[in-house]
């Protein structure tokens, strides 16, 4: 429901939606964005949810502490009370039975089964990767997914339901099955194979890039190695132009997908698709203008001699700390985020000569 937008959706037509899941309560809470596909809060520590629940959470003893089973003790508290006046409950899927009919989530808290089971009406919005054929094929991935994601050999909470029942649980149920992109990405021979992904984070877990930038710096509903894929695959590689660079392609998160999505070619295919995008614009980029005068100069020995030695001008803007923390425009877009080193006193090429 993310991926669509719908909590803003229904704020604006003035109806209050409220998560279940924990770490969607704490983001929700906070005014923040998920940072993990499976741990959405793991951004923030012990101390900041505290502080998020004594701010925002109502009825909250005011002597709550950080310890984690306090915290979660009064968010049970918080949620119970909602899932008894709730009349309407929105839920996900991470599988379906096409044989059957039957849909199936997988959880480790419980609020998926109240949201299941305490309501009147259901409505679940699932993606149409998530339909399997047969009970035979869904048996590999709900050993497949626990494992890959917490290290379970189950989750604890597996729910399973056909409909509606008369008399038990709730009495009227709307599937909405969500394209949003993905038939266009199923026509792609090479790309289509992202929607194999269980969304289990193996991939985020073991990125060296997630690990230092974080799942906020992909400014995207998923993030991580998958992220980078999906979210170009699904909503446009121009809308998500940066992502395919957003890798080493070291292959660590090929290694640790318990489906086999070679996300580094998937990479490598979005980031070539990005480039013949560019090349048929009338009007080229600051970076392809960048790049077309760093190619003239680099292409003469003589001007690339020049441009080292004009460089050196750049030694009195980091005379104290060796850094240069700030350049006029357009080079300022570069050190608003990070400093530049600064030019050495000798090139290679003088020193090679001398040496």
């Amino acid at each position: 429901t993310q991926e669509i937008g719908l909590n803003e959706a229904l704020a604006a037509a003035g109806i209050e939606a409220k998560e279940t899941d924990l770490a969607e309560l704490i983001v929700q809470l906070g005014g923040d964005m998920p940072s993990h596909i499976l741990v959405p809060a793991i951004h923030r520590n012990r101390a900041e949810i505290r502080d998020i629940f004594l701010r925002e959470m109502p009825g909250v003893d005011p002597d709550l502490t950080a310890e984690p089973r306090r915290l979660a003790m009064a968010a049970r508290a918080h949620l119970r009370e909602r899932f008894l006046r709730a009349k309407v409950a929105i839920s996900g899927a991470n599988f379906a039975v096409a044989d059957t009919g039957t849909l199936l989530v997988v959880e480790s808290e419980g609020n998926g089964r109240m949201c299941l089971t305490l309501p009147e009406t259901l409505i679940t919005v699932m993606g149409i990767e998530k339909i399997v054929p047969t009970w035979t094929d869904l048996e590999v991935f709900l050993q497949l997914l626990p494992r890959s994601s917490t290290g379970e050999r189950m989750n604890p909470y597996t729910s399973a339901w056909t409909g509606v029942t008369p008399g038990d649980g709730p009495q009227a149920f709307h599937l909405v099955l969500l394209d949003n992109g993905r038939t266009a990405a199923l026509s792609d021979a090479v790309g289509r194979s992202a929607l194999h992904c269980i969304r289990c984070s193996a991939c985020l877990n073991v990125c060296p890039v997630y690990e230092r930038a974080g799942g906020h710096a992909y400014g995207s509903v998923y993030p991580g190695p998958i992220g980078a894929v999906l979210s170009p695959q699904l909503t446009g590689v121009e809308d998500n132009a940066s992502l395919p660079y957003a890798s080493s392609l070291c292959g660590a998160c090929f290694d640790a997908c318990p489906v086999r999505i070679d996300i580094p070619t998937l990479l490598v295919q979005l980031r070539a698709d990005h480039v013949d995008a560019q090349r048929e614009r009338r009007i080229p980029t600051a970076e392809a203008l960048a790049m077309a005068a760093a190619s003239w100069v680099m292409a003469d020995a003589d001007r690339f001699a020049a441009a080292e030695k004009a460089s050196r001008a750049g030694r009195l803007l980091g005379r104290t700390s060796g850094r240069i923390g700030a350049l006029p425009p357009p080079l300022s877009r570069w050190t608003g985020s990070r400093d530049a080193p600064r030019p050495p006193a000798q090139t290679f090429r003088e020193w090679w000569a001398h040496r």
